[in-house]
């Protein structure tokens, strides 16, 4: 079961209809403007609030929605916003004075509340808190609770509540006390903040927000959870309210909450919308089949009508392409292979025409390195882990140095200190990222604050303008980011009394922040004004479009997964935890009805197992979608220890490579007669060379056949020729190296 709730206590109940969308509907945003453009006829654009429920894609819905037009040309100025966005400011308009407590400033608070906790805290927990993760897991399970508004107090007369789980929420109870206290709003307690405004139309709320619009479009209707129905509910009360929904869609929602778009309609009158796609449609993609498998995993045979003989085996309905690698790192590298020839064959095809989904948004920043590499430019903006970033990395250094010199140490006494302690470390750091650095440098920077203080610093050295000089436009994008990231560290920790506010207090507060924070926990962006090839999660692509789509990493491990919802418990306690913030126990009846037409539920081993797989299912309708001419499943080898390598391919794409109708073509991008594109590819490729030509001896020996000795003595006589040019030393030792691999001389673990 969810998570327990309380009975519906809406001021308000949804009223309007709720436009029902077959999925996967290529055409998506061509029905989202039709829509729009009949309220906007209807009532005038600036009269039609447009409220989508995730923030990523607004800026490709905006664009659909501004070419729209209307009979008297009235020029096109949608207004929209995403359900936190809009909220968030509905809060403010009831209390300006609020202010949202951003990520660093939660981790440091809620850390402190933990601290001072008088409730004994439950052994397994003690014992997690050593994990490097826990912090991060403990943090997102809070997260959950606060959105769906799950109080420790709801459980007090509950036996269901876990000792762990009943600490955790306890805790954030008081966390939430303090930031009530001291005038804070948490960002996932906006919509249930708002929720309790708008119910009561505090100081005539409601009506105020309400009187500026007289439509408003809901869309992505299929993610809308419990508290954001009621937020709809409760700001459409006097006006046109038109949801649009897709079926067999919701990944997010059904993660916290079982049952289909119907089951979540609240009264709302259903109208159910033909797609505007037909078989025989140009702009059907040769992979429409592929993607009606993933969504709903009906197979082509299932749902055509068969040919006159009566037989449908033989036709062939979808056709998507593979990529098979050997390791991850080469998945990548073929990937970016395959995006610059479809480059050079299709002119009219930019870098823009090109998305690359992974399943997991750590593995962005990794990806998009790899690709870049290559020599295949990305258009990917975030705010990565504080970690990765050279510039707060040196900010930290900064911060290091005045901590010494703030408790009584010199500059100088600074600049001796042992090689082996963190003083060092930061002294080196800040030696070869500044040119000029010396203690006198430090100093001249030391203000009276330690804001004023670390603008000295970016002032003195030029920060940002090294970045900008030395730094891609992306990377110097997100370097920014990270300095404000740390700047709005250092005027928190002088406005509150959670710290001291000093340089103990910063370094205390930044060292927390660049620990626990994850890569892109802010927004990310996949369009940039200088262009290149998109790399987002497949769920981002929920509201896109490219020409080409690679869903990277289909292996088993990600699609479906383990099926773990969290880090913090092991799964087999989360099906005894039913106020865990997610779906734990499903029934096969849940299981059936959430992702009809699934059959014989009932005979299903492991509703669990199988219901958050039949969210990973979904997740890759999306990103098939997303792709208008060509998409690419893309996999790698897993080892097994020792030499031998197993392929374990995701089981959907098994599924569908044995599923009549439906075609995976394999690419082989590793073609010696391909080209080869980017630096590192091409030193990739050299090093390849000795160990693959050795195996293809091996093979022909094995097999009884006949190498040709001649052609491995020309190619290792050009491989040698590279190497006596001015080649870098390592370069050639990594060539020799892979020369003893191949023979045998050293064994590399897996």
């Amino acid at each position: 079961m969810s998570p327990a709730t309380p009975a519906s206590d809406a001021a308000f109940a949804l009223e309007g209809t709720l436009k029902v969308l077959p999925s996967p509907e290529a055409t998506l945003l061509e029905v989202v403007s039709r829509e729009y453009a009949a309220l906007a006829e209807a009532y005038g654009p600036r009269n039609v609030l447009v409220l989508k429920r995730h923030p990523t894609g607004l800026v490709r819905v905006r664009e659909a929605l501004a070419r729209t037009s209307v009979a008297d040309g009235t020029p096109r100025s949608p207004r929209l916003e995403s359900v936190p966005e809009h909220a968030s400011k509905v809060v403010e308009e009831y209390d300006p004075t609020l202010d949202r407590l951003e990520y660093e400033e939660r981790i440091e608070l809620i850390s402190l509340v933990i601290a001072g906790a008088s409730r004994e805290i439950p052994p397994y927990l003690e014992r997690a808190s050593v994990h490097e993760s826990f912090a991060r897991d403990v943090g997102q399970l809070l997260l959950e609770a606060t959105r769906q508004r799950i109080r420790y107090e709801d459980f007090e007369d509950s036996n269901d509540l876990h000792d762990c789980l009943a600490f955790l929420y306890a805790m954030n109870d008081r966390f939430h006390g303090e930031l009530e206290r001291r005038g804070f709003v948490e960002r996932t307690d906006v919509i249930p903040r708002a929720v309790d405004l708008l119910e009561a139309d505090e100081d005539g709320l409601r009506t105020r927000v309400g009187s500026s619009f007289d439509a408003v479009l809901a869309l992505e209707f299929e993610e809308f959870r419990r508290l954001d129905r009621r937020y709809l509910a409760a700001l459409s009360a006097d006006a046109d309210l038109v949801c649009l929904g897709e079926r067999h869609a919701s990944v997010e929602r059904t993660r916290v909450e079982p049952g289909r778009l119907e089951d979540v309609a609240d009264g709302l009158e259903i109208e159910a919308l033909e797609s505007d796609q037909d078989a025989d449609d140009e702009r059907t993609p040769p992979h429409a089949a592929i993607t009606r498998f993933f969504a709903t995993g009906e197979t082509p045979d299932a749902t055509e009508p068969a040919a006159v003989d009566g037989s449908t085996a033989d036709a062939v309905a979808g056709t998507a392409y593979r990529i098979r690698a050997r390791t991850a790192r080469e998945q990548v590298r073929e990937v970016a292979t395959e995006i610059q020839s479809l480059a050079d064959r299709h002119e009219e095809w930019s870098y823009d025409a090109f998305a690359v989904a992974v399943p997991r948004v750590e593995s962005i920043p990794e990806t998009r390195g790899r690709l870049r590499a290559a020599g295949i430019p990305t258009a990917t903006i975030g705010t990565p882990s504080l970690a990765e970033d050279p510039a707060v990395n040196e900010l930290y250094a900064f911060v290091t140095h005045q901590c010494e010199r703030e408790r009584g140490g010199t500059a100088d006494a600074v600049a001796d200190r042992d090689a082996d302690t963190e003083l060092s470390v930061a002294r080196d750091r800040l030696a070869a990222r500044v040119e000029d650095f010396s203690p006198a440098l430090l100093d001249a920077c030391a203000g009276s604050s330690v804001r004023r203080s670390l603008e000295r610093w970016l002032l003195e050295t030029d920060l940002k303008g090294r970045i900008a000089r030395e730094e891609d436009w992306v990377d110097a994008r997100e370097q920014y980011a990270g300095v404000r990231r740390v700047l709005e560290i250092a005027r928190f920790v002088e406005e509150t009394d959670l710290v001291a506010p000093d340089w103990e207090g910063v370094r205390r507060m930044l060292r927390g922040t660049i620990r626990y924070d994850a890569p892109y926990v802010h927004a990310v962006e996949t369009r940039s004004p200088t262009g290149g090839v998109a790399v987002c999660t497949v769920d981002d692509l929920k509201y896109d479009s490219r020409e080409v789509v690679f869903l990277l990493d289909l292996v088993d491990d990600h699609y479906p997964g383990d099926g773990s919802l969290t880090q913090l418990f092991p799964t087999a306690w989360l099906r005894e935890m039913p106020a865990f913030p997610a779906v734990t126990d499903p029934s096969p009846t849940d299981l059936e009805r959430t992702f009809a037409p699934i059959s014989s539920a009932d005979e299903v081993a492991d509703p669990f197992e199988a219901y958050h797989a039949q969210r990973a299912r979904r997740r890759l309708a999306i990103g098939a979608r997303a792709a208008r001419s060509r998409l690419y499943c893309c996999s790698y080898e897993r080892g097994a220890g020792g030499l031998r390598r197993t392929h374990d391919e995701s089981r959907y794409l098994k599924l569908l490579e044995a599923a009549p109708g439906l075609a995976l073509e394999d690419v082989e991008v590793r073609d010696r007669t391909a080209k080869i594109y980017g630096e590192t590819n091409a030193l990739e490729a050299l090093l390849d060379e000795p160990r693959g030509e050795l195996e293809r001896i091996l093979r022909e020996a094995s097999t009884g056949g006949d190498a040709d000795l001649g052609e491995t003595e020309a190619l290792f006589q050009e491989i040698a020729v590279v190497l006596e040019r001015d080649v870098d030393d390592e370069l050639a030792e990594a060539v020799r190296s892979q020369f003893e691999f191949a023979a045998g001389e050293v064994i590399r673990g897996e």
